[in-house]
Order: structure tokens, then C-alpha cells, then sequence
């Protein structure tokens, strides 16, 4: 294929374009060119199911780590509170339900009561991030 030569017919001198505002679209200007586009917020917010299966991910992940904590650590009150919570948000997941909004309010006040140890522990972090997900901030 060729292209014609530049002349009166194929220059198009003080042509412009203006463009005022776009919202989820595409477009191209000139010649030969190609658009493709992907919207990213299309998809949403994760499903309640992954967020779900992230904080079970992140229960077992915690409970791992403390258990690997010397017993003077693991029999404060605090951390055996935190433990027992858990463990209740690990067998309501498991045994298929959804956690309850109840159950994740005092998931994350164990969280804070047990702190000074939880903040020490990478998966401290991703519990109190999931719970956080699931309850809405």
C-alpha cells in the first residue's frame, strides 16, 4: 500500500482537536492508529469470598506465629484472648459461614489488647488488614 504524496489534497494545515472530558472511553487522533483500553475498575472490590479467604489465610498465619512465641508470651491474657478468637473466626470460616460482624469487632479488639506482641508479627498486620476488609475500615 502507498501512501499519497503531501499536497494540497492530503495536508490539512490548522486542523486541531479539542477534547473536553473523557470518562471511560478510548479514542485516537491521527492516522493509523490503534486504541485498546481496560477498564480497572470494572472488576470492583474483591468478593466478600476472598476477603474471607484472605482472613482465613491470615488467622492460620498468625496462630502459627504464636505458637512459635515462648509460653511466657502465649499465657498472657491478652494473647490467650487473641488465641481463643482465632480460633473462633477460623472454625466459623471453615465450617462454611460467614464471619460474623460481632465476631470480627471482637477479633480486632483482641488485636489491640494484644498489640505490643501482635505488631511485632508480620501476620499481626495482615489479620487486623483483613478484618479491617470485611468490616468496612
Amino acid at each position: 500500500m502507498t501512501r499519497p504524496e503531501p499536497g494540497p489534497e492530503t495536508e490539512r494545515p490548522g486542523r486541531a482537536v479539542h477534547i473536553g472530558s473523557v470518562t471511560g472511553s478510548a479514542f485516537a487522533v491521527g492516522d493509523h492508529n490503534e486504541v485498546s483500553t481496560v477498564n480497572g475498575l470494572a472488576a470492583g472490590p474483591p468478593a466478600a469470598e476472598e476477603q474471607t479467604a484472605a482472613l482465613l489465610t491470615a488467622v492460620r498465619e498468625l496462630r502459627a506465629d504464636l505458637a512459635r512465641l515462648t509460653s511466657a508470651v502465649t499465657q498472657r491474657t491478652e494473647v490467650a484472648v487473641l488465641d481463643a478468637e482465632l480460633v473462633a473466626v477460623e472454625e466459623e470460616i471453615e465450617a462454611g459461614d460467614a464471619v460474623a460482624t460481632g465476631r470480627l469487632a471482637r477479633l480486632r479488639a483482641a488485636l489491640v489488647s494484644a498489640a505490643p506482641v501482635v505488631e511485632l508479627l508480620a501476620s499481626g498486620g495482615a489479620v487486623a488488614t483483613a478484618v479491617a476488609a470485611l468490616l468496612g475500615g
